[in-house]
């Protein structure tokens, strides 16, 4: 039950990275260039601004191009909009961060270059919202090791105990096999492989489990919070974190009744 605890929160940190991922995708900064600036020398502005360190993506929005967003953003009250004698929307070079600058540091250093670089007029940003995803990273990461620890600690725990018993159980067996000269490898073989079979055992079934319970309530979950993910679908863990949790049971099994040997045969 605490390897599929433990898979399970591997599974929803996987999707919460994922879901985080795609919200990072929309901190950027909005470089606004200067009036008068010719179509052919924004795009190659934005050429520009796309090798800037910690840049992924910049892409060059015209003024007739932001005048039709806007109208499409008023829907039925576009007809506002009809009686404008001229564009008063400015042309802009929308910036996409890399994954290694959406913060609050990242963007500030990004958003310096920018306000450095000839044809820049001004530089906004959502600095709210930076602070705001960074926040929901930090969180995540910090969740993620005091609660995977203790889910990790639970099950090295039950392990522990388990094979303690059986030591206890077979101590009359111990005794005797060290009274004809067993070594204490020997004797602490059956036990550490023991574990370690259990362990990996275990391991496999939670990943069983946990796979029913994503086919099963994934899809619905989903449909249940699709206006928060959005186009991120759920996905299950890959090789490597169905091969982790299955080594992850046999290290754990290992550990534990090597920590259970120590104190059964010293006693």
């Amino acid at each position: 039950m605490t390897l599929f605890l433990l898979g399970a929160f591997a599974l929803l940190l996987a999707n919460m990275s994922g879901l985080l991922e795609r919200f990072g995708r929309e901190v950027r900064l909005t470089a606004y260039v200067a009036d008068g600036l010719a179509p052919e020398a924004g795009r190659a502005l934005a050429e520009r601004v796309a090798r800037l360190e910690g840049v992924e993506r910049a892409v060059f929005v015209g003024k007739d191009e932001a005048l039709e967003r806007f109208r499409r953003r008023l829907g039925g009250e576009a007809s506002l909009l009809e009686g404008l004698e001229e564009n008063p929307l400015p042309a802009s070079v929308e910036v996409e961060l890399a994954p290694s600058h959406r913060s609050e540091d990242g963007l500030a250093r990004v958003r310096a270059a920018l306000a450095a670089t000839d044809g820049v007029a001004e530089v906004a940003h959502g600095h709210a919202w930076v602070a705001g995803y960074a926040r929901a990273v930090s969180l995540l990461r910090a969740a993620a090791a005091v609660l995977g620890g203790v889910l990790a600690l639970a099950a090295l725990l039950i392990v522990t105990n388990t094979i303690r018993l059986g030591v206890y159980a077979r101590r009359d067996e111990i005794e005797i096999l060290m009274l004809v000269g067993a070594t204490r490898t020997f004797v602490a073989a059956p036990f550490l492989l023991e574990g370690l079979v259990q362990g990996a055992a275990g391991g496999a079934l939670a990943l069983g489990a946990l796979w029913a319970a994503f086919a099963l309530f994934g899809g619905p979950l989903h449909g249940a919070f699709a206006f928060v993910l959005g186009s991120v679908e759920p996905s299950f863990l890959g090789a490597g974190g169905c091969a982790a949790l299955v080594a992850g049971g046999a290290g754990l099994g290992f550990l534990g009744s090597a920590a259970a040997l120590l104190q059964g045969l010293r006693a």
